[in-house]
């Protein structure tokens, strides 16, 4: 792969860089509720060397029922400051399952004036098997003042949504699997309906990985997302199951070169709940 400290990294150019005095790495481990892994203990185990720990659901919007809403601005500015994260940092972000939460603090970054962040290719799984330097010491924080400029295009609610499923004027692609797509199997969240938002695709984000949860190649991106229907010169939505391996979609199309994408931060734990929305069972 070629590196890109604006979107994706190798284990390699992470441990050229490891030392670099103003590179910050950010373990941003999350897992569904049904996978009862605890990301923080595992943390507090083993991490690269630095980093410090993002708590995707802490640093949200408390105020919504939707899970791991995006932050205010000045609830992200406060918790970056408080892990020493800031202006004229590089931040590399990784997780535990190779490449699947990674992408959504990326996209957080992004949506907060951020361009000097990449996720950690294949993540803390390739890191470890590679037999590279791990610890479970904490960081050294020192406070650091972040800037803000927040990104509404990067971003879309339920109503642009809703306009976008009706009117066509942007493409919905559903990151979830194909069975939970289709309605076939339950959601991991209770109370949620099945099914897909109407006149959406779907591309598993898992498609857009190699077998050592390695991103493809900007080549076999595009193919993936040509061959579920999409039109790759026109604008998209991601969504999945709460906004997170949403932004894999995202950054998966940023690697490709498309940049007209937004995220649909409810995703289906918003979509899925309201009985007065549409739903489509079965294929797209």
């Amino acid at each position: 792969m070629s590196d890109d400290p604006q979107t994706l990294v190798s284990t390699d150019w992470l441990a050229s860089h490891l030392k670099d005095p103003d590179l910050r790495v950010l373990d941003a481990s999350w897992y569904l509720p049904n996978v009862e892994r605890d990301p923080r203990l595992e943390f507090n185990t083993a991490h690269i060397p630095g980093a410090r720990f993002f708590d995707i659901d802490e640093i949200s919007d408390a105020r919504s029922e939707i899970p791991h809403m995006a932050p205010s601005i000045e609830k992200f500015m406060s918790r970056m400051r408080a892990m020493g994260v800031g202006d004229g940092h590089q931040i590399v972000v990784y997780d535990g399952s190779g490449l699947s939460s990674a992408a959504r603090v990326w996209w957080l970054f992004r949506l907060m004036g951020h361009r000097d962040v990449a996720v950690l290719d294949g993540g803390f799984l390739k890191w470890q098997e590679e037999g590279r330097q791990i610890d479970d010491m904490p960081p050294i924080v020192k406070d650091r003042h972040l800037s803000v400029r927040f990104h509404n295009q990067l971003v879309c609610d339920v109503t642009q949504v809703s306009r976008a499923s009706k009117l066509g004027i942007a493409q919905i692609v559903d990151a979830r699997a194909a069975a939970r797509f289709r309605g076939d199997v339950p959601e991991p969240r209770e109370g949620l309906r099945l099914g897909h938002i109407p006149n959406s695709h779907n591309v598993p984000f898992n498609k857009l990985l190699n077998l050592d949860s390695t991103m493809k190649t900007p080549e076999a991106i595009r193919d993936i997302f040509e061959s579920a229907g999409i039109d790759m010169s026109k604008p998209i939505i991601t969504s999945c199951g709460s906004g997170i391996t949403a932004a894999v979609l995202g950054l998966a199309l940023e690697r490709a070169g498309h940049s007209s994408w937004s995220l649909y931060d409810g995703s289906w734990a918003e979509w899925g709940m309201f009985p007065t929305l549409p739903v489509a069972i079965g294929e797209a």
